[in-house]
């Protein structure tokens, strides 16, 4: 089953590092994503850009586009996995193996949410990715 891991940061304290040190960060990361990638449960690894360059379309009678995340919280989704696992306790085992990684142990979450296919206009719109 796929499932995302998505990555919530401080944007201005991650943008905010040297090169060095997102280097060594990643660095660190390779050491759960290359295990995954030899086992072909790794898919593809998502950097967002940063929040400005985020548009937002909020529901309603009529939806409203907004610029910018206006996301209510300190943290902001900065990128994510794709893993084929076989359970959510796996996916969540990974997780914690890329927790704690950025050197300076400061916050940060990574957020696990299973994924399944949307193809609108099909019969079987959602579809369980397995």
């Amino acid at each position: 089953m796929l499932y995302a891991i998505l990555c919530y940061n401080d944007e201005a304290a991650v943008e905010a590092w040297p090169k060095a040190k997102d280097d060594a960060v990643i660095a660190k990361r390779r050491t759960v994503t290359d295990k995954l990638a030899a086992k072909g449960q790794l898919g593809p690894i998502l950097r967002l850009m940063n929040t400005t360059a985020a548009t937002t379309v909020r529901y309603g009678a009529e939806p409203v586009v907004i610029d910018g995340p206006f996301a209510e919280t300190k943290e902001q989704l900065l990128g994510l996995y794709v893993i084929d696992v076989a359970s959510l306790d796996e996916a969540v085992d990974i997780a914690r193996g890329m927790a704690g990684k950025n050197g300076d142990g400061g916050s940060g979450a990574f957020e696990i949410r299973p994924l399944r296919a949307f193809i609108p206009d099909t019969e079987k719109r959602e579809t369980m990715i397995s």
